[in-house]
């Protein structure tokens, strides 16, 4: 749920067989995985995702975690032990591999299957220089905006599929006598972090793909026009202490897990609430949660388009598979992770997530908003990973604070993004 992770953990974990598999075949068929996850969390998933490829091939998967996936992959590169897949957070992460020809391009999947399966969003994520290098079996859709259709029927409001009509919703809940949007940005060291988000949503709506790679990569300034641009759309909506519940005081102090839950008192204290997937089960926790049905007492549109021209992309993050050495055993466990049912295994094993792969059956989702958020990948008109979560360090943590000035003083804002805009002109290194 955060942004960041402070944590370093390093381990190794082996992903063995069923009891009674083993064969002379398993000492010759171990593959090697790197990856960020952990085992107090996505590892264990990750066997139950991986556990019908284990048995049925009789290899053995062994898993090194840690928390600082480039220095690690840089130092095995180096020696000449490299890991035979790695899990990265994007290409960006490891473009000095790819220009040195260290990542392993994966044509030998049947390209044609592979349109069939993705679409165009997702091969074109894992390409580079044109050509496929990368797979995405699990993503996660961050541009969801959370409402309750009984206190919309009630209230007698309509779900807004542009930026003005939203900003005109906002205005009659107001005359109303409700708060629009409950916002919360408190969240311990990484406080800040949800308003990021808003801001990447709104940096895709007003600016072309190459506009948003580029603030990313810091090829433009924070302090550009495109930037400025999407800071002050930010701002009809947390600049207006009428939009917000609790005015600008709450929303910073109130904590990122509680926000969503004014929206399901009795009358509402707000009606929308901007935030991933991953807030379900928070809403589930708000006083009286446990009775909610998810589908029908609360449920989500996608974030409305802003400029015509951009449409509708989708902001998430999303697991990218790359290969270190070709051998058949990769290229097999590549083979897996292309197919819809290599999800399965991770839903049942208690994680959550969207296939990439659209032929993977909807009814094979946990619940109805699972599903839901799967349908809407399908439909959303291009995908980008979660900026702050591919910018340094120090950028990343300058980002979360200038969110938390902006929200109490929208007037300061060149000197926020001056402010941002040194951090990273330090941070980055060419």
């Amino acid at each position: 749920m955060r942004k960041s992770l402070v944590v370093v953990l390093a381990v190794v974990f082996v992903l063995g067989l069923a009891p009674g598999a083993l064969s002379a075949q398993d000492d010759e068929c171990v593959i090697s995985f790197l990856t960020v996850w952990s085992g107090e969390d996505e590892l264990p998933n990750w066997e139950s995702m991986v556990q019908p490829f284990v048995e049925e091939t009789g290899c053995t998967i062994e898993v090194e975690s840690t928390r600082d996936i480039v220095p690690v992959l840089t130092t095995r590169v180096e020696a000449g032990n490299p890991p035979d897949i790695a899990g990265v957070p994007s290409f960006g992460a490891i473009r000095t591999f790819l220009e040195q020809g260290e990542v392993v391009p994966l044509d030998f999947l049947d390209m044609d299957r592979m349109a069939e399966q993705f679409g165009e969003v997702w091969l074109e994520l894992g390409t580079y220089d044109g050509t496929l290098y990368g797979v995405f079996p699990r993503a996660a859709l961050k541009s969801l905006v959370w409402y309750s259709p009984p206190a919309f029927e009630a209230a007698g409001y309509e779900v807004p599929t542009t930026w003005d009509e939203m900003l005109d919703l906002c205005e009659t809940i107001f005359d109303d006598g409700a708060a629009c949007f409950s916002i919360g940005l408190e969240s311990g060291p990484a406080s800040g972090w949800p308003a990021t988000d808003w801001i990447e949503d709104i940096m895709l709506r007003t600016n072309d793909l190459e506009t948003y790679d580029a603030w990313v990569s810091h090829d433009i300034a924070w302090t550009s026009d495109e930037v400025t641009r999407a800071w002050e759309a930010f701002g009809e909506i947390v600049g207006d202490e009428d939009y917000l519940y609790g005015g600008s005081s709450g929303t910073l102090s109130t904590n990122f897990g509680e926000a969503p839950c004014p929206l399901f008192t009795d009358p509402p204290g707000a009606y929308l609430h901007r935030q991933a997937s991953f807030i379900q089960s928070f809403i589930q926790d708000c006083p009286g949660g446990e009775d909610l049905v998810p589908g029908e007492d609360f449920d989500f549109f996608l974030f409305p388009s802003i400029d015509e021209e951009y449409g509708t992309p989708g902001l998430g993050a999303a697991d990218l598979f790359v290969m270190f050495n070709d051998n058949d055993n990769s290229r097999a466990l590549i083979e897996f992770l292309t197919q819809p049912q290599a999800l399965a295994g991770w839903l049942e094993g208690g994680g959550s997530g969207i296939a990439t792969n659209n032929e993977f059956p909807l009814d094979q989702y946990p619940d109805v908003l699972s599903a839901r958020a799967a349908e809407l990948l399908q439909q959303v008109d291009s995908f980008r990973f979660d900026g702050s979560d591919l910018m340094p360090g120090d950028v990343n943590q300058a980002f979360w604070t200038g969110t938390l000035n902006f929200v109490q003083n929208p007037s300061d804002l060149p000197q926020i993004l001056e402010t941002i805009e040194a951090t990273a002109s330090e941070a980055y290194v060419d």
